[in-house]
């Protein structure tokens, strides 16, 4: 007997994408992916406070290793040096962490605010004035058209 609640009901209902996609083996990117991000996000916060904004996990190899990503060869240097720091940092999040790979990249890892920020000044008392003026004579019934010159 098939009814509105059977199982044959519940199979032909339409899935969110991202669900469809992570149901089968070919999610296992996509899983490994999202993991890779959110233990980038648990672990960025215990690093060196001026590494954390230029450096970003890239992988974990099944040796342990981390693979880091540094944005410019400096913070690159400045990660090998923290390397203990780092190692510590990722046990203390549960993983099994024997060592460290870095790598260099020349895209920036984090999308960073804009360095000019646009800020709404007031408007003058004069150009208030002005602003007032037009707008009362495009609704003043004796001037011309807009578009109109006289």
């Amino acid at each position: 007997m098939t009814g509105p609640g059977s199982r044959d009901d519940r199979g032909s209902a339409p899935q969110p994408a991202l669900n469809a996609l992570l149901a089968g083996p070919a999610g296992d990117p996509v899983r490994r992916a999202l993991w890779l991000d959110a233990l980038d996000q648990r672990l960025r916060p215990c690093l060196p406070s001026e590494l954390a904004a230029h450096v970003r996990l890239a992988n974990v190899d099944p040796d342990g290793k981390l693979v880091l990503l540094a944005e410019a060869p400096v913070w690159a240097a400045k990660l090998r040096l923290a390397a203990a720091e780092v190692l510590d940092a990722a046990r203390s999040l549960g993983l099994g962490a024997t060592g460290l790979v870095v790598k260099t990249t020349t895209n920036p890892l984090i999308d960073k605010p804009s360095r000019v920020e646009k800020t709404v000044k007031p408007m003058s008392t004069a150009s208030r004035d002005a602003l007032r003026a037009a707008l009362d004579s495009l609704q003043d019934p004796d001037s011309a058209e807009p578009g109109e010159r006289s």
